[in-house]
C-alpha cells in the first residue's frame, strides 16, 4: 500500500497564517499537523511509502520538512520513504483539486497497488490501524465514519447513512439537510482495481475538488463500507480555531 497525503491546498480561510506557511506544516503542540498524520501512517506495517502531494508555492517547504523527517525517523530506526510531488500549481485560480491531485499522482508514479488518501491537515484520534485492519479484513474500500452531534458542522462535511455491517447506503458532500450524524472524514483506503474509476469519475466531468465527492459517486457502483472510528477528526477552518486547539491540544487530542 502506497500512502497519499493531499497538501496541494491554499488554505486561504487561514489568511495571514498560511500566507507563507502550508496548513499542514503549521504547529499544534509539539508537532506539525502532518507529523501527527504521518507518526500514524508508519504504524500500518504494509505501507511501503508515504507521498505527498503539494503545489509549486510550498513544494520546498514539504521538502525541506521530509529531509527533517526522514533524519529523525533513521534515527529511531524507521526506513519508510516519503516522496515530495509538484503538482506544478501556483494559486487557487489553477488548482487541480484534491481528486484531479490523486489522479495526478497516480499517473506520475503508475500506481497499481492499494492506496490510503488522507488530508494534510486532519488532526484525529482514532488509531489508522485499527482502519486498515478493517480494510483488509472486509477486503472493500473503506471511509472513516465519525459520530458528529452538531448539525452545522455536518453540513460542512460528507455525510453518510450505513447499515449494521458499516456499507454505505447514501453519501452526500456538505448536505444542507443530514439525513444522519455520520460523518465521513478524509481518510479513504482504496483497493487497486478501484484506481481506475478515479480516472472514469473526471472523465465523466465530475468535480476534482473535495476529494469527499469520488466516495459519495463511488458507492452507487460498487460496495463501499465505512470504518466506525472512536474518537474525533478535527478540522481546522480559521486562525480563531487554530489558536483554540493549539490551547488546548493536550485535552483534544487526549495526550
Amino acid at each position: 500500500m502506497i500512502a497519499l497525503v493531499l497538501a496541494a491546498g491554499y488554505a486561504t480561510r487561514l489568511y495571514p497564517l498560511t500566507l507563507n506557511t502550508p496548513k499542514p506544516l503549521l504547529t499544534v503542540g509539539p508537532k506539525t499537523m502532518i507529523d501527527y498524520i504521518v507518526d500514524e501512517i508508519e504504524t500500518i506495517c504494509d505501507v511501503n511509502k508515504i507521498v505527498v502531494v503539494t503545489n509549486h508555492r510550498f513544494a520546498g517547504h514539504f521538502d525541506e520538512w521530509a529531509q527533517k523527517r526522514l533524519s529523525e525517523d533513521a534515527g529511531k530506526g524507521i526506513s519508510l520513504p516519503i516522496e515530495i510531488i509538484d503538482d506544478g500549481t501556483t494559486d487557487d485560480s489553477n488548482k487541480l483539486g484534491a481528486i484531479g491531485d490523486i489522479q495526478f499522482v497516480i499517473d506520475k508514479l503508475s500506481i497499481d497497488e492499494d492506496l490510503m488518501i488522507i488530508a494534510g491537515d486532519n488532526l484525529f484520534t482514532y488509531k489508522l490501524s485499527d482502519m486498515y485492519d478493517f480494510f483488509k479484513t472486509n477486503g472493500k474500500d473503506t471511509l472513516v465514519a465519525i459520530h458528529v452531534e452538531s448539525v452545522e458542522q455536518l453540513r460542512k462535511l460528507a455525510v453518510a447513512n450505513l447499515d449494521e455491517d458499516g456499507k454505505v447506503l447514501s453519501l452526500a458532500e456538505k448536505p444542507k439537510e443530514p439525513k444522519s450524524h455520520t460523518a465521513i472524514y478524509a481518510t479513504y483506503m482504496y483497493l487497486k482495481e478501484t484506481l481506475p474509476m478515479i480516472r472514469q469519475y473526471l472523465d465523466e466531468g465530475n468535480t476534482p475538488d473535495a476529494p469527499g465527492n469520488f466516495p459519495s459517486w463511488l458507492y452507487t457502483r460498487k460496495d463501499v463500507l465505512a470504518y466506525r472510528a472512536p474518537g474525533i477528526c478535527i478540522d481546522i477552518g480559521t486562525p480563531e480555531n487554530y489558536k483554540d486547539v493549539c490551547d488546548n491540544y493536550k485535552e483534544i487530542l487526549g495526550l
